[in-house]
């Protein structure tokens, strides 16, 4: 009879082992918060509410959407970094996420250490809008306008280093122009302020302005990406690259990320959740029509995106002297 003794502490860590596998198996077993760094009503708290609803159906659980809007996304971010590693706080990040460590001289968070990849949701094209009521009826109009006239017109965007913000940017000095940037804690407000004549235009996410270029308050003039959407409603809208400013590609996304130390498992089974629900019926239906092309992956696929992202707006960034406003 052979016997092996086992000390206290190593009796400890068995059980604690047991029980942390326990827990992860029954993850989750309560709602699971899904910070949107923005304001309710835009491109971002749109794609977040309708994932969140296919996502609970799947988990079991309800999926609530916490909105923490300002600071270029720094704000709700940063409410991640500092929640527990259990995978029950979410952030739906996107571009500013990539482009915050290029434009801020301080982060309240380590980019590297803090965050854990969880899943890539999907690419959107930006979209360069005006009111229905814009003396620009087309690109080549506007385009001739800004060019002749410096610093006479603005663009708003839902935030300071965020797509619409960038794209801007890389609009004028790509085009040898200068436009005003208005930011807004949020597309909703930035979007009213387009449509009541405030503000000239924006290069806003598809996603937020679809509904209102399909009911005909909004006229798209341009999309951002190098190549033209498949989306029907923005099937015939040139891109800016093919109306005159060649090489011009701009582009949005969105991705879930969890706190830096999250077990595997844990971002294994969202990321299984996430990706379910972005094929499913509901989330399809809500948003390829208003432009976001849907496309998941593993964590790891989504953490090497968003590490090229870093690299290629720091870049960016630096050619156009973009800082912090």
């Amino acid at each position: 009879m052979s016997f092996f003794y086992k000390s206290p502490r190593t009796l400890i860590l068995c059980f604690t082992f047991a029980f942390s596998c326990l827990a992860h198996a029954d993850f989750p077993d309560r709602p699971i918060r899904l910070i949107v760094p923005f304001s309710p009503g835009g491109g971002t708290d749109l794609v977040a509410r309708t994932l969140g609803q296919s996502m609970a159906e799947d988990l079991h659980q309800s999926v609530i959407i916490d909105n923490k809007p300002g600071g270029s996304t720094i704000i709700g971010t940063d409410a991640l970094a500092k929640s527990p590693p259990d995978g029950y706080s979410l952030v739906v990040a996107t571009l500013a996420h990539a482009v915050n460590p290029s434009l801020k001289s301080k982060l309240p968070y380590n980019q590297d250490r803090d965050f854990a990849a969880v899943c890539l949701i999907g690419i959107s094209p930006n979209v360069l809008v005006v009111s229905v009521d814009s003396p620009f009826k087309t690109f080549s109009q506007l385009l001739a306008a800004v060019r002749a006239t410096p610093g006479k017109y603005s663009y708003a965007s839902q935030g300071s280093g965020t797509s619409a913000h960038l794209a801007g940017e890389l609009f004028s000095t790509s085009t040898e122009s200068k436009l005003i940037h208005i930011p807004y804690k949020g597309a909703g407000p930035a979007l009213t302020d387009v449509l009541g004549g405030q503000v000239d235009m924006m290069f806003a996410t598809a996603s937020a302005v679809g509904n209102l270029i399909e009911s005909g308050k909004l006229r798209a003039l341009a999309v951002t990406t190098s190549v033209r959407s498949a989306t029907p409603l923005l099937a015939k809208v040139p891109t800016i690259a093919e109306s005159g400013v060649q090489g011009y590609a701009a582009g949005s996304w969105y991705g879930i990320f969890a706190p830096g130390g999250t077990p595997q498992e844990v971002i294994n089974k969202l990321n299984n959740s996430i990706r379910k629900a972005a094929k499913s019926t509901a989330f399809k239906n809500r948003v390829e029509s208003e432009g976001l092309v849907i496309k998941t992956g593993t964590p790891e696929e989504f953490s090497k995106f968003v590490k090229a992202e870093e690299l290629r707006w720091r870049t960016v960034i630096k050619d156009a002297n973009i800082t912090e406003d």
